[in-house]
Order: C-alpha cells, then sequence, then structure tokens
C-alpha cells in the first residue's frame, strides 16, 4: 500500500464504529473503543535474517515518519510519544488499551487527538518482538494516551 492508502485507511477508521467485542477485523483487529489496524506487515521476519529485520524496521520507520507529515498538516504538529516510558508504568498502574499492548510492541509513536471525532490516532513501528513480523501499525482509540 502507498501512504495515500494508509492515510485514507486512518481517516476511514476515525469514524468506523467500534464493535462491542474484542476481535480480528477486516484491518487488524478492534475491540470496544480501539481498532488497530496494520497498514504494512513484514513476512518472514520471526527467527530470519537479522539485517534483513533491520531494512524492514527502516522502512517502516520512513513510511511512519511519512505519515506525520501528513496528518501533521491536518491534525497539528506533535511531538513523539515515549512508549517506552509508558510501558515502564505498565508494571505499577494499570494502562487501558490499546496503549498498554501499543506500548508492549512499539518503542515510539506519533499520537494525534482527531478534532470533532472524539478520537485519538496513533501511529508506530511495532518491532519490539523478534520471534514476530514487524508492522507499520495505526491505532484509532477514543481513549486519550495515559
Amino acid at each position: 500500500m502507498s501512504i495515500a492508502h494508509y492515510v485514507a485507511r486512518i481517516e476511514e477508521l476515525c469514524f468506523r464504529p467500534f464493535p462491542a467485542e474484542h476481535g480480528p477485523s477486516d484491518v487488524g483487529h478492534s475491540g470496544p473503543g480501539h481498532h488497530v489496524a496494520a497498514l504494512g506487515t513484514s513476512h518472514g521476519m520471526p527467527g530470519g535474517d537479522p539485517a534483513e529485520r533491520a531494512v524492514t524496521v527502516e522502512q517502516y520507520e520512513k513510511d511512519r515518519d511519512a505519515l506525520f507529515e501528513i496528518l501533521a498538516r491536518r491534525w497539528g504538529l506533535t511531538a513523539p510519544y515515549n512508549l517506552q516510558t509508558l510501558l515502564l508504568r505498565t508494571e505499577r498502574e494499570e494502562i487501558p488499551e490499546p496503549w498498554a499492548s501499543l506500548s508492549a510492541r512499539a518503542r515510539v509513536a506519533w499520537v494525534w487527538e482527531v478534532e470533532g471525532t472524539g478520537r485519538w490516532v496513533a501511529v508506530a513501528v511495532a518491532d519490539q518482538d523478534e520471534t514476530d513480523e514487524v508492522q507499520l501499525l495505526a491505532v484509532v482509540t477514543e481513549t486519550g494516551p495515559p
């Protein structure tokens, strides 16, 4: 998919109803109050060549940052959100979903409150688990970042 397709998917998710139950969706998975869309997913990364994984991570980071450039023009400039700090907080407090899961999968996200929708958007690269595929994720949620 191209960056334009990613943007279109994110915009569509800003208005898509949330399901009553957690489960898979046509874009990834959804639950009460959130959608998590895999905009891009590597293939064959678990247990694969670390150099190839690094190249994939680098490409998804470039895509994430290209999304930032476009979405920042629409929703405003924002500082990167440190998900590793949030991950540390999960040890001593309850962090709501989808933020707890996102912090376990990614290091940093670009986050916006989408005015007029009551929703938040986060874009991140999930690469923390070397036994899993690398993914470019878009999260749309009604719960602001903790």
